[in-house]
């Protein structure tokens, strides 16, 4: 068993190791300009149509949670006569 253990570790460090690294590209002054551009849209919906999709799914379960709150305090504070 303990065989299998160093032919685990050798696998994992050889594939940590022999891999090639990828140069990742600094977005953030981009993210910047995109940001800081006075377009007049707010600014949780300067990041595109993904940003406006979460953005009213969002508001969709906040006031979908809210009815039904304001539902079950409704529920609870009559209850069924028995």
């Amino acid at each position: 068993m303990f065989r299998h253990v160093i032919g685990v570790q050798q696998v994992a460090r050889r594939s940590i190791s022999g891999s090639v690294r990828r140069q990742i590209q600094n977005k953030v002054p981009e993210k910047q300009k995109l940001f800081q551009e006075d377009n007049g849209l707010p600014v949780h919906l300067k990041g595109g149509s993904a940003d406006a999709l979460l953005y009213r799914f969002t508001m969709v379960l906040t006031v979908a949670g809210a009815c039904y709150t304001v539902y079950e305090l409704g529920k609870a504070a009559f209850p069924q006569r028995k």
